[in-house]
């Protein structure tokens, strides 16, 4: 069964991707709560941590408005390595990379619990309209 991983209070996650969403730097935070290693993820699609509570609205609202260059925040569960699980409230940024061509920089913070129990309802919610 998945149990709910809680972030530290300090924890700040991040991680780049280039603009097919291919992780391209994620910093200690980000690999402690994925349950991989940084060699692991780099190369590696970021949906390599999303969970399937996700709804798909939700990472075409994401994607629609970074690819107009504008900032996104939302609410995301992201899965772990081990099959856990853990949430978190996101910005995400375009960016350009060290390369000079686009991408994306993801931050996350803990989310509160009423923030969790809010958005996993919604969620729920919206799951249940694409189906």
């Amino acid at each position: 069964m998945e149990k709910e991983m809680i972030l530290d209070d300090f924890a700040f996650l991040v991680s780049e991707t280039d603009e097919k969403g291919i992780i391209i730097f994620a910093n200690d935070d980000f690999c402690k709560m994925a349950e991989y290693s940084v060699d692991e993820l780099i190369g590696k699609p970021h949906n390599i941590v999303r969970h399937k509570d996700m709804p798909k609205a939700a990472f075409k609202d994401l994607w629609d408005t970074v690819k107009r260059d504008e900032v996104w925040s939302g609410y995301v569960k992201n899965a772990t390595k081990s099959g856990n699980y853990y949430w978190v409230f996101a910005t995400v940024f375009p960016t350009i990379t060290s390369d000079g061509k686009k991408g994306f920089l993801s931050c996350r913070r803990k989310a509160t619990r009423q923030e969790i129990d809010e958005h996993d309802a919604l969620y729920k919610t919206l799951i249940a309209k694409e189906k």
